[in-house]
């Protein structure tokens, strides 16, 4: 009987404990599902989204890991085309689209975005030219031709009026016997003046002669000055870039895009017609070939792109024009009317007043 009873009380020492264990494991239990994992629409965009193997890096990534963090979530990422990742969204498929995702007020109308999280521009990139090229583009370059002109022009000029005044009168400066010889000598006193500024007065003979030498003393320094600047242009342009100076240029080049880009939008916008390209990848493949003549895209990432192509010894004659146009502004897109969207901002906000973000954003881009 007495060992009955000591069984009893086993029995429920034992049940007791165990109660107690369950109790503590339970909370443990939900608060593992409570916590939420967020449904990433992710595309690869080097900066800001970088695949390596199965996990993912870069600028866009960074600032995701500091707000799920600071939200306590988890999140799983799942990859798609740009288009693909704004329909995943706005359907519901996902909860927030990240890459380097341009807000825009047409894709405003599907889903709703973040903060901006970086700021940028569209830019040009172009193959350098070879030697042959540049000596080509040299001779047919039309600022070149223009300068050439004015020269001409001004040098005819110039030496028709001084040579009607002084050629019967100065045989220091009209020697020649021949007419020839002396349209030649007239030609040569013209160009003095349009090149190298104006010959001294007291070379001319005649009133007219000195008067007008002391008119022209100072229109030749000023239009010296003109065509320098326009020859220096002219050349600077030429020896280093094609023929593309801006986006005033792209109208009648050979453009390539990205699809269903911001930069397709620009140039469809602008009535240019441009080769479009699924990825990055063909895009730049295609300027070094020699099948575009341009690309049009984000500046930051067409640098990182053709920087990290040279380290490893591709695209040597990529660069991107030192100019930017038409400001773009990244973030993330959620559903419209996301009740998550004001704590993100500010998880976001936060993330990106963290030392670790400058770091990274110079690891990545450098300053533009």
């Amino acid at each position: 009987m007495l060992g009955q009873r000591r069984r009893a009380r086993v029995s429920v020492l034992a049940f007791c404990i165990f109660s107690h264990l369950l109790l503590l494991l339970v909370p443990l239990h939900v608060q593992a599902e409570d916590r939420r994992v967020v449904r990433v629409a992710a595309r690869s965009c080097p900066p800001f989204v970088i695949k390596q193997g199965g996990s993912y890096g870069g600028l866009s990534m960074f600032l995701l890991d500091h707000i799920t963090d600071q939200l306590g979530l988890d999140y799983s990422v799942s990859e798609y085309g740009l288009s693909g990742m704004i329909r995943a969204v706005a359907e519901g498929e996902a909860d927030v689209a990240v890459s380097c995702l341009s807000i825009t007020k047409e894709r405003e109308k599907l889903v709703d975005f973040s903060h901006s999280f970086y700021e940028t521009h569209l830019a040009i990139a172009v193959k350098q030219r070879g030697l042959l090229q540049t000596i080509k583009g040299t001779l047919y370059n039309k600022k070149l031709l223009v300068a050439l002109g004015i020269i001409v022009g001004v040098a005819i000029l110039i030496g028709g009026i001084l040579f009607l005044l002084e050629h019967k009168v100065n045989d220091k400066l009209y020697s020649m016997k021949t007419k020839s010889g002396k349209a030649k000598e007239a030609f040569l006193v013209g160009l003095l003046f349009a090149t190298t500024g104006p010959i001294r007065y007291y070379e001319f003979k005649t009133l007219a002669g000195r008067i007008l030498a002391g008119f022209l003393a100072v229109g030749s320094t000023v239009l010296i000055a003109s065509i320098t600047a326009l020859l220096a242009s002219a050349f600077t342009l030429n020896q280093l870039h094609s023929e593309i100076s801006g986006p005033q240029d792209l109208g009648a080049a050979e453009v390539g895009v990205l699809q269903a880009s911001t930069s397709l939008a620009y140039l469809q916008g602008h009535g240019i017609t441009a080769h479009t390209f699924k990825d990055r990848k063909a895009l730049l493949q295609a300027l070094d070939e020699g099948r575009v003549s341009a690309i049009v895209g984000d500046n930051a990432v067409l640098r990182y792109k053709i920087r990290k192509a040279q380290a490893e010894g591709k695209y040597a004659l990529l660069s991107v024009l030192p100019f930017v146009f038409e400001k773009q502004n990244y973030g993330f897109a959620l559903q419209d009317d996301s009740p998550g969207i004001e704590k993100l901002n500010q998880a976001l906000l936060a993330a990106r007043d963290d030392p670790g973000w400058e770091r990274e954003v110079a690891k990545y881009i450098g300053s533009e």
